[in-house]
């Protein structure tokens, strides 16, 4: 991740915090710190499909975060000082989770659309569609996934020996 040339090129990079059963993200966020990139999160909002990306001020920011009910920490609902990616300069590169993926594109997400519903926002935005790379498991790779008109497939996905 750290070696590819859409990371080395951006400035602003949207990443999740990782779950257990995800791939483990710590280091690359550690890294875009130590590059002086910006680095966005996702602030999850339940009973609806939308997230916002929120900026992070560094590694140790993390340990202000809240934790939700399906255990992932984020900026509180009340948390208004930090900037939101698409109300300032967009994002050149989203790192993406999923369940599964297959090699055309796909993913199968968690089910509530939170990031097809972020994507679809950020092609409106003046600086355009951020380049998208899914992380995954190389079990996570499949024949084929089942997708809807509404799903927005990544750019790529990185897996080990991919």
């Amino acid at each position: 991740v750290i070696d590819h040339p859409k990371y080395q090129g951006s400035k602003r990079i949207a990443i999740f915090l990782s779950m257990p059963d995800e791939i483990q993200t710590e280091e690359i966020i550690k890294d875009i710190f130590k590059q002086g990139k910006e680095c966005f999160i996702p602030r999850y909002q339940p009973q609806s499909n939308h997230m916002d990306m929120l900026k992070l001020s560094s590694t140790e920011d993390i340990s202000s975060l809240s934790l939700t009910s399906w255990n992932i920490l984020q900026p509180s609902d009340d948390d208004s000082a930090r900037e939101e990616a698409l109300a300032g300069g967009g994002l050149d590169l989203i790192f993406m989770p999923g369940l599964g993926f297959d090699k055309k594109g796909n993913r199968l997400g968690r089910g509530k659309g939170y990031y097809d519903t972020y994507l679809e926002r950020c092609m409106k935005h003046p600086s355009g569609k951020p380049y998208t790379i899914a992380l995954a498991f190389r079990e996570q790779i499949c024949e084929s996934v089942p997708v809807t008109e509404n799903d927005v497939q990544v750019d790529e996905i990185l897996y080990e020996d991919c």
